[in-house]
């Protein structure tokens, strides 16, 4: 699976199993309050009739919303929804639905902190562990970014990739097992906002993933770390300008009704 396929799985596009289908859908409502934290979801023959399947499915279902902390299921009590503390952001699909739903400051402030505390430290160590062949690969990257001008699934592939491979470059598994969330941090930014419009915007974004590379060539790792902040840093200013432009768009039209 490329890189942009795998990010693409956050997507709402690919066929679905019912049972798939049934887990989003509750899931979603779930995370978007329609079931309240402390409330039962509906008995199993409502909602058996609901998405018209076997109870076996509905139980599976139901198994899958509890493996992600969503739900707690209680002999004689129900199917309880639990609170947001229990949900497990660091499952890949969760993340997915709650990416789908929208991106409110909070939740953007929740992905650009995890994105800081792992990234600069994953950088931090790729610079003390890194192969020859994983610069290299990484180098490969930043040409791809440059060269992605008005192409954004091309600058998307190729950036993700930059990321999951600095993960790899870690040497830490526990590192690489946070993909899900970067994964989810950089579609969230790619849904709102890319460089490859721009063509100065484009260069300084290649030239920043650049300088990580250069830092972690060179064995630096508080270079390393510095140089992962500015991209982060960079990305997050690139979404501010768009969402203060879309702002005004919005005001100014308001004058003109």
């Amino acid at each position: 699976m490329t890189a942009l396929l795998h990010i693409r799985r956050l997507q709402t596009g690919k066929k679905r199993s019912s049972h798939d289908l049934i887990a989003r859908t509750i899931g979603n409502e779930i995370l978007t309050g329609v079931w309240a934290p402390g409330a039962n979801l509906p008995p199993e023959a409502v909602l058996m009739q609901r998405f018209g399947v076997s109870r076996t499915v509905l139980r599976e279902v139901m198994k899958t919303l509890s493996a992600k902390g969503l739900v707690v299921l209680k002999t004689r009590v129900g199917t309880r929804v639990l609170n947001s503390s229990s949900w497990n952001f660091f499952d890949a699909e969760l993340l997915g639905w709650r990416v789908e739903i929208g991106l409110d400051e909070e939740f953007r402030r929740s992905l650009l902190e995890i994105r800081l505390a792992v990234e600069p430290a994953a950088s931090g160590l790729a610079a003390e562990r890194r192969s020859e062949i994983q610069v290299a690969q990484l180098r490969d990257c930043v040409r791809r970014m440059g060269e992605s001008a008005g192409d954004r699934d091309k600058f998307a592939e190729a950036d993700l990739e930059f990321h999951q491979l600095i993960g790899v470059a870690s040497g830490n598994p526990m590192m690489r097992s946070l993909a899900a969330v970067i994964e989810a941090a950089l579609f969230a930014s790619f849904s709102q906002n890319s460089p490859v419009e721009d063509a100065r915007d484009l260069k300084e974004t290649a030239a920043s993933h650049g300088a990580v590379v250069d830092a972690i060539a060179s064995g630096s790792a508080p270079l390393a770390k510095a140089a992962m902040v500015n991209v982060i840093s960079l990305g997050q200013r690139r979404i501010a300008r768009m969402l203060r432009s879309r702002k005004a768009g919005r005001a100014r039209y308001q004058k003109t009704r």
